[in-house]
């Protein structure tokens, strides 16, 4: 997806991969996206793969924050994965934009320096 969106690419992706109602690929062609075209990449745990990405935006949550946050049923799974990724990746070192959440109220925003 990001190889033929971005610079020099084709343009062309699928918009869709699965059918969550049949339980199987789809059979969505292919379509071009325009010049204009932004791609929004949404996920956990992708700074510091090595993502071709333009610009990149970390939501921060301190250790106590998340734990309030994680639901009690997931938190022996979810805590020590972030912890860890907090420890080896350090996303908010990475990103371009930290935006601290630990009141959602009062988001905290760091833009961080040109460093391309």
């Amino acid at each position: 997806m990001l190889d033929p969106l971005g610079p020099g690419g084709s343009r062309r992706f699928l918009p869709k991969l699965w059918d969550a109602e049949r339980d199987r690929a789809t059979r969505a062609d292919y379509v071009t996206a325009p010049d204009t075209a932004v791609v929004l990449v949404r996920g956990w745990f992708l700074l510091g793969a090595g993502l071709p990405l333009d610009l990149t935006v970390h939501l921060a949550l301190s250790p106590l924050a998340r734990q309030r946050r994680v639901p009690p049923d997931a938190a022996a799974r979810e805590l020590p994965a972030w912890d860890r990724y907090d420890d080896e990746v350090a996303p908010s070192e990475l990103a371009d934009v930290v935006v601290r959440c630990d009141d959602p109220r009062r988001p905290a925003v760091l833009v961080r320096a040109e460093r391309r």
